[in-house]
């Protein structure tokens, strides 16, 4: 899978069923080469990014990698 494929992909809280957001970035551990976490734009429609308007998904939070949805447990509403 290539991160321009999970990039089209809808990110949804399992706990609530909402759309948590858009996937802008990865965060990948430079000594091991692994992805530590999913960097999700907040607001759909937004043009500037702050720290208030992204959302880190760490590794551990993703429930399942689907064809075209990622399901993530978080406490983010």
């Amino acid at each position: 899978m290539r991160l321009s494929e999970i990039q089209n992909m809808d990110v949804i809280n399992i706990n609530t069923g909402i759309k948590v957001g858009n996937i802008i970035d990865v965060k990948v551990n430079s000594e091991t080469g692994k992805i530590e976490s999913l960097i999700l734009e907040k607001k759909k429609f937004s043009f500037m990014f702050s720290s208030q308007d992204e959302i880190e998904i760490y590794w551990n939070q993703i429930n399942k990698i689907g064809e075209d949805v990622i399901l993530v447990e978080t406490l983010i509403k």
